[in-house]
Protein backbone atom coordinates (compact mmCIF):
# COMPACT_ATOMS: atom_id res chain seq x y z
CA UNK A 1 0.00 0.00 0.00
CA UNK A 2 2.75 2.70 1.07
CA UNK A 3 4.19 1.48 -2.39
CA UNK A 4 1.01 2.88 -4.17
CA UNK A 5 1.06 5.40 -2.37
CA UNK A 6 4.93 6.68 -2.75
CA UNK A 7 4.13 5.95 -6.88
CA UNK A 8 1.18 8.07 -7.17
CA UNK A 9 2.88 11.26 -4.92
CA UNK A 10 6.30 10.25 -7.18
CA UNK A 11 3.99 10.65 -10.59
CA UNK A 12 1.42 13.51 -9.04
CA UNK A 13 4.90 16.03 -8.16
CA UNK A 14 6.63 15.33 -11.74
CA UNK A 15 3.62 16.43 -13.69
CA UNK A 16 3.13 19.45 -11.27
CA UNK A 17 6.72 20.25 -12.25
CA UNK A 18 5.75 19.46 -15.62
CA UNK A 19 2.85 21.93 -15.56
CA UNK A 20 4.26 24.66 -13.51
CA UNK A 21 8.07 24.60 -15.31
CA UNK A 22 7.45 23.25 -18.51
CA UNK A 23 9.44 20.40 -18.16
CA UNK A 24 9.78 17.45 -19.68
CA UNK A 25 8.17 13.80 -19.07
CA UNK A 26 11.39 12.17 -20.71
CA UNK A 27 13.63 10.11 -18.49
CA UNK A 28 16.91 7.54 -19.14
CA UNK A 29 14.78 5.19 -19.95
CA UNK A 30 12.93 6.82 -22.89
CA UNK A 31 13.37 8.39 -26.04
CA UNK A 32 11.93 12.02 -26.56
CA UNK A 33 13.00 14.57 -29.42
CA UNK A 34 12.42 17.33 -30.45
CA UNK A 35 9.79 19.89 -28.80
CA UNK A 36 6.40 19.64 -27.40
CA UNK A 37 4.68 20.35 -31.19
CA UNK A 38 6.95 17.65 -32.58
CA UNK A 39 6.14 14.98 -30.08
CA UNK A 40 2.71 15.57 -30.46
CA UNK A 41 2.67 15.26 -34.27
CA UNK A 42 5.02 12.23 -33.84
CA UNK A 43 2.11 10.27 -31.63
CA UNK A 44 -0.76 11.08 -34.45
CA UNK A 45 -1.82 14.72 -34.01
CA UNK A 46 -2.41 16.77 -37.74
CA UNK A 47 -1.33 20.16 -37.57
CA UNK A 48 -4.71 21.09 -38.31
CA UNK A 49 -5.48 20.08 -34.90
CA UNK A 50 -2.76 21.31 -32.69
CA UNK A 51 -3.25 24.88 -34.37
CA UNK A 52 -7.25 24.17 -33.49
CA UNK A 53 -6.25 23.98 -29.89
CA UNK A 54 -4.67 26.47 -26.94
CA UNK A 55 -1.09 26.44 -27.71
CA UNK A 56 0.30 25.60 -24.34
CA UNK A 57 -2.51 22.75 -24.24
CA UNK A 58 -0.01 21.21 -26.49
CA UNK A 59 2.67 19.79 -24.09
CA UNK A 60 4.27 16.47 -26.09
CA UNK A 61 3.04 14.07 -23.20
CA UNK A 62 0.54 11.54 -24.66
CA UNK A 63 0.65 8.40 -26.84
CA UNK A 64 -1.45 8.43 -29.25
CA UNK A 65 -4.12 11.16 -30.89
CA UNK A 66 -7.82 9.42 -28.60
CA UNK A 67 -10.02 11.84 -29.64
CA UNK A 68 -9.23 10.72 -33.43
CA UNK A 69 -10.20 7.50 -33.52
CA UNK A 70 -13.45 8.04 -31.00
CA UNK A 71 -15.97 8.84 -33.42
CA UNK A 72 -17.46 11.80 -31.59
CA UNK A 73 -20.70 12.85 -32.46
CA UNK A 74 -22.33 16.20 -31.49
CA UNK A 75 -24.20 16.59 -28.12
CA UNK A 76 -21.81 13.81 -26.65
CA UNK A 77 -20.48 14.15 -22.99
CA UNK A 78 -17.41 13.14 -22.99
CA UNK A 79 -14.85 12.23 -20.00
CA UNK A 80 -10.89 12.84 -20.09
CA UNK A 81 -9.43 10.84 -17.84
CA UNK A 82 -5.96 12.55 -16.65
CA UNK A 83 -6.55 15.65 -18.79
CA UNK A 84 -3.11 17.23 -18.05
CA UNK A 85 -3.24 20.53 -19.74
CA UNK A 86 -6.42 19.94 -22.11
CA UNK A 87 -5.77 19.16 -25.39
CA UNK A 88 -7.67 16.16 -25.66
CA UNK A 89 -10.58 17.94 -23.60
CA UNK A 90 -10.28 20.71 -26.19
CA UNK A 91 -10.31 18.59 -29.35
CA UNK A 92 -13.57 16.70 -28.39
CA UNK A 93 -15.13 19.81 -27.22
CA UNK A 94 -14.75 20.76 -30.74
CA UNK A 95 -16.13 17.85 -31.61
CA UNK A 96 -19.34 17.56 -29.21
CA UNK A 97 -20.30 20.93 -30.42
CA UNK A 98 -21.76 23.75 -27.92
CA UNK A 99 -24.57 20.99 -26.98
CA UNK A 100 -21.93 18.82 -25.82
CA UNK A 101 -20.12 18.94 -22.74
CA UNK A 102 -16.36 17.49 -22.02
CA UNK A 103 -15.37 17.22 -18.66
CA UNK A 104 -11.38 16.62 -17.81
CA UNK A 105 -10.37 14.75 -14.21
CA UNK A 106 -6.79 15.19 -13.72
CA UNK A 107 -5.01 14.59 -10.20
CA UNK A 108 -2.44 17.35 -10.42
CA UNK A 109 -3.77 21.18 -8.52
CA UNK A 110 -1.20 22.40 -11.70
CA UNK A 111 -2.28 21.01 -14.26
CA UNK A 112 -6.12 21.85 -13.67
CA UNK A 113 -4.88 25.39 -13.14
CA UNK A 114 -2.77 25.11 -16.22
CA UNK A 115 -6.03 23.19 -18.31
CA UNK A 116 -8.54 26.36 -17.07
CA UNK A 117 -6.44 29.27 -17.91
CA UNK A 118 -6.40 27.26 -21.30
CA UNK A 119 -10.37 26.72 -21.72
CA UNK A 120 -10.19 30.82 -20.74
CA UNK A 121 -8.08 31.89 -23.67
CA UNK A 122 -10.04 29.53 -26.10
CA UNK A 123 -13.28 30.32 -24.93
CA UNK A 124 -14.63 27.04 -24.48
CA UNK A 125 -17.68 27.07 -22.75
CA UNK A 126 -18.47 23.32 -23.03
CA UNK A 127 -15.32 21.85 -21.28
CA UNK A 128 -15.08 21.88 -17.33
CA UNK A 129 -11.75 20.33 -15.53
CA UNK A 130 -12.05 18.80 -11.86
CA UNK A 131 -9.24 18.04 -9.39
CA UNK A 132 -10.08 14.24 -8.62
CA UNK A 133 -8.09 10.69 -8.80
CA UNK A 134 -9.04 8.12 -11.73
CA UNK A 135 -9.07 5.57 -9.06
CA UNK A 136 -12.03 7.61 -7.74
CA UNK A 137 -13.76 9.84 -10.50
CA UNK A 138 -15.54 12.62 -9.46
CA UNK A 139 -18.50 11.88 -11.57
CA UNK A 140 -22.09 10.29 -11.13
CA UNK A 141 -23.07 6.69 -12.39
CA UNK A 142 -24.04 6.56 -15.91
CA UNK A 143 -23.62 9.58 -16.98
CA UNK A 144 -20.67 9.77 -19.84
CA UNK A 145 -21.42 8.98 -23.29
CA UNK A 146 -17.55 8.64 -24.79
CA UNK A 147 -14.17 8.05 -22.30
CA UNK A 148 -11.30 8.96 -23.45
CA UNK A 149 -7.50 8.90 -21.94
CA UNK A 150 -3.91 9.34 -23.47
CA UNK A 151 -1.48 7.41 -21.68
CA UNK A 152 -2.76 8.00 -18.34
CA UNK A 153 -3.85 4.89 -17.13
CA UNK A 154 -0.54 3.31 -17.25
CA UNK A 155 0.62 5.92 -14.19
CA UNK A 156 -1.97 4.25 -11.90
CA UNK A 157 -0.74 1.34 -9.36
CA UNK A 158 -3.94 0.13 -9.25
CA UNK A 159 -5.58 -0.70 -12.64
CA UNK A 160 -8.58 -2.51 -12.03
CA UNK A 161 -10.00 0.12 -9.51
CA UNK A 162 -9.63 2.78 -12.64
CA UNK A 163 -11.42 0.52 -15.22
CA UNK A 164 -14.09 -0.30 -12.82
CA UNK A 165 -14.91 3.65 -12.07
CA UNK A 166 -14.72 3.84 -16.14
CA UNK A 167 -17.25 1.02 -16.35
CA UNK A 168 -19.36 2.94 -13.36
CA UNK A 169 -19.55 5.92 -14.96
CA UNK A 170 -20.22 5.01 -18.69
CA UNK A 171 -23.86 5.15 -19.93
CA UNK A 172 -24.88 1.54 -20.71
CA UNK A 173 -23.71 0.86 -24.58
CA UNK A 174 -21.38 3.83 -23.66
CA UNK A 175 -17.55 3.75 -25.48
CA UNK A 176 -13.79 3.93 -24.38
CA UNK A 177 -11.27 4.68 -26.54
CA UNK A 178 -7.86 4.54 -24.58
CA UNK A 179 -4.44 5.67 -25.77
CA UNK A 180 -2.01 3.59 -23.58
CA UNK A 181 1.33 1.95 -22.80
CA UNK A 182 1.71 -1.82 -22.76
CA UNK A 183 4.45 -4.62 -22.24
CA UNK A 184 5.83 -7.09 -24.65
CA UNK A 185 6.40 -9.69 -21.52
CA UNK A 186 7.51 -8.41 -18.12
CA UNK A 187 10.20 -5.90 -17.69
CA UNK A 188 13.00 -6.32 -15.50
CA UNK A 189 12.59 -5.33 -11.71
CA UNK A 190 15.01 -2.50 -11.43
CA UNK A 191 12.72 -0.47 -13.81
CA UNK A 192 9.30 -1.47 -12.50
CA UNK A 193 10.76 -0.21 -8.87
CA UNK A 194 11.93 2.97 -10.50
CA UNK A 195 9.90 6.03 -9.83
CA UNK A 196 11.39 7.75 -12.83
CA UNK A 197 10.56 5.23 -15.06
CA UNK A 198 6.95 5.47 -13.67
CA UNK A 199 6.48 8.82 -14.07
CA UNK A 200 7.84 8.73 -17.68
CA UNK A 201 4.96 5.93 -18.60
CA UNK A 202 7.30 3.09 -18.42
CA UNK A 203 7.41 1.29 -15.12
CA UNK A 204 3.61 1.62 -14.85
CA UNK A 205 3.11 -0.50 -18.46
CA UNK A 206 1.07 -4.06 -17.82
CA UNK A 207 2.10 -7.09 -19.73
CA UNK A 208 -0.51 -6.13 -22.90
CA UNK A 209 -2.46 -9.65 -22.30
CA UNK A 210 -2.94 -9.05 -18.72
CA UNK A 211 -4.25 -5.62 -19.67
CA UNK A 212 -6.87 -6.72 -22.06
CA UNK A 213 -8.09 -8.70 -19.78
CA UNK A 214 -8.49 -6.71 -16.65
CA UNK A 215 -10.43 -4.62 -18.77
CA UNK A 216 -12.86 -7.69 -19.85
CA UNK A 217 -13.03 -8.29 -16.37
CA UNK A 218 -14.15 -4.59 -15.20
CA UNK A 219 -17.37 -5.70 -17.73
CA UNK A 220 -16.45 -3.89 -21.28
CA UNK A 221 -17.45 -5.86 -24.35
CA UNK A 222 -16.22 -5.63 -28.03
CA UNK A 223 -12.58 -4.59 -26.64
CA UNK A 224 -10.14 -4.15 -29.94
CA UNK A 225 -6.95 -2.64 -30.49
CA UNK A 226 -7.08 0.02 -33.24
CA UNK A 227 -3.66 1.10 -33.54
CA UNK A 228 -0.53 -0.54 -32.25
CA UNK A 229 3.02 0.64 -32.11
CA UNK A 230 6.24 -0.61 -30.83
CA UNK A 231 8.82 1.29 -29.70
CA UNK A 232 12.47 -0.32 -30.97
CA UNK A 233 14.80 2.96 -31.20
CA UNK A 234 17.62 2.64 -30.98
CA UNK A 235 18.90 5.17 -27.95
CA UNK A 236 16.26 3.21 -25.76
CA UNK A 237 17.76 1.35 -23.09
CA UNK A 238 18.74 -2.15 -23.83
CA UNK A 239 16.78 -3.54 -20.88
CA UNK A 240 13.05 -2.26 -22.27
CA UNK A 241 13.67 -1.86 -26.53
CA UNK A 242 11.13 -3.86 -28.41
CA UNK A 243 9.13 -4.44 -24.80
CA UNK A 244 7.28 -1.19 -24.78
CA UNK A 245 4.16 -0.99 -26.76
CA UNK A 246 1.54 1.95 -27.24
CA UNK A 247 -1.76 0.78 -28.00
CA UNK A 248 -5.00 2.42 -28.97
CA UNK A 249 -7.77 0.71 -27.96
CA UNK A 250 -11.98 0.76 -27.87
CA UNK A 251 -14.21 -1.14 -26.15
CA UNK A 252 -18.14 -0.49 -25.32
CA UNK A 253 -20.34 -0.95 -21.80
Amino acid sequence: MKKEKDVKESVKQRYGEIASKGLSCCSSSCSCSGGAVDQTEAVGYSKDEIGSVPEEAVMGLGCGNPSALAELKAGETVLDLGSGAGIDAFLAANRVGKNGKVIGVDMTPEMIKKANENAKKGNYNNVEFKLGEIENLPIEDNSIDVILSNCVINLSPDKPKVYREVFRVLKPGGRILISDIVTNGELPPEIKKNFEAWAACIAGGMEKGAYLNLIKEAGFKKIEIVKENVYDEPSLDEAIKGKIISIQLRAYK
